[in-house]
């Protein structure tokens, strides 16, 4: 739509540019920023002239520029990423998760869906689930590191302070070599999720579930190995976040993360070399 509020528009080319003037925000795809009136902003700052790098692989793992698109993340993951990272075969169910149109993957950025940090984002579960940090500029020059799944501290709110912008996001190596999988439930059957549960298991046989869409923001729980029934079930249910809206209630939701969690722990404990499903 036409965001009448806006009249200014300035592409940065360096980090200086960052400097934000009273009413301006940084776009980068822009898929919610034109979705609906910002009543509140009169000018955006196009951080796509920056051309930060796509993705880099580097000696610490896999880093995603925070203006790299989903579309990208998705083509390099299914033709150039390394055979032996086995983790990343969730990115397809999580951006599937996403309930959106090619014309969206090939414009919303990974860094985009974070920062927005609704419930359902599909980058945050699949971030959160790889153990991936933020790599965040601040507005003083210097920069900070935060887990993506506490960069997000409620549904919509971020940890981010006023002019702090991620620039990366960085999945370490160790969480690349795992086995995963996806789990995902909503109301109608095009509907968005209502939840969603992710899972991975090292190879040292720990292992991490992911409760998002659920909760107003991603719960990490972790364990020494592949939990029993009772004890995920009672992790899961434990959350006390659960939220109700027209797309389900908070009992609905915190019954249905249960029983995806499980599915994904029995799918573990069958076939213990099978990727994300």
């Amino acid at each position: 739509m036409d965001i009448t509020s806006v009249t200014s528009y300035r592409v940065a080319r360096t980090r200086a540019d960052l400097a934000l003037r009273d009413g301006e925000v940084v776009i980068a795809g822009g898929t919610w920023l034109m979705s609906e009136p910002q009543p509140g902003t009169t000018g955006f700052v196009d951080l796509t002239g920056l051309d930060w790098p796509d993705l880099e692989v580097t000696d610490e793992g896999l880093r995603i520029g925070a203006t790299c698109t989903i579309a990208r993340l998705l083509a390099w993951v299914e033709h150039e990423a390394p055979l032996a990272w086995t983790s990343l075969a969730l990115a397809r169910p999580a951006a599937d998760a996403l309930l959106a149109s090619f014309k969206i993957w090939n414009t919303a950025t990974v860094g985009g869906n974070v920062c927005q940090a609704f419930a359902a984002g599909a980058m945050i579960a699949l971030l959160s689930t790889l153990d991936a940090t933020a790599l965040v500029w601040t507005p003083d020059g210097g920069k900070r590191r935060i887990a993506v799944a506490d960069l997000v501290v409620d549904n919509a709110a971020t940890s981010l302070a006023p002019g702090e912008v991620v620039r990366a996001l960085d999945i370490p190596l160790r969480a690349l070599t795992a086995q995963v999988g996806l789990r995902k439930i909503a109301l109608a059957e095009l509907g968005r999720s209502g939840a969603v549960v992710t899972a991975r298991v090292d190879p040292d046989g720990s292992s991490v579930f992911v409760v998002t869409a659920a909760v107003r923001r991603p719960r990490v729980l972790r364990f020494a190995r592949v939990p029993g029934a009772g004890e995920l079930r009672d992790a899961v249910a434990g959350a006390t976040d659960f939220y109700t809206d027209p797309l389900g209630s908070a009992d609905w939701r915190r019954g249905v993360s249960i029983v995806l969690a499980e599915r994904l722990r029995a799918e573990f404990q069958r076939e213990p070399q099978r990727g994300a499903a």
